[in-house]
């Protein structure tokens, strides 16, 4: 059985009305100590630090480590 990312680019594009790549924010902003990452948006501080000084490709590429990190919990 296939688990789906919580929070996942595809979505997010689909609901994002400007230019660019959307970032991953979802205004759940609490830090999980033991895992080093926002509960909210699984970003790590420095990916959340750099969010705006970041190209598309490389947001597209942290997005991709958000899916990955909320797979690898589920599974």
């Amino acid at each position: 059985m296939s688990h789906e990312p919580l929070i996942n680019l595809r979505d997010a594009m689909d609901r994002h009305s400007g230019p660019g790549v959307p970032s991953p924010c979802v205004s759940i902003c609490e830090l999980d100590a033991r895992q080093g990452q926002c509960k909210g948006c699984y970003r790590s501080l420095q990916e959340i630090a750099v969010w705006g000084q970041l190209g598309d490709d490389e947001k597209v590429a942290v997005w991709r480590r958000i899916e990955a990190r909320q797979l690898a919990s589920a599974g």
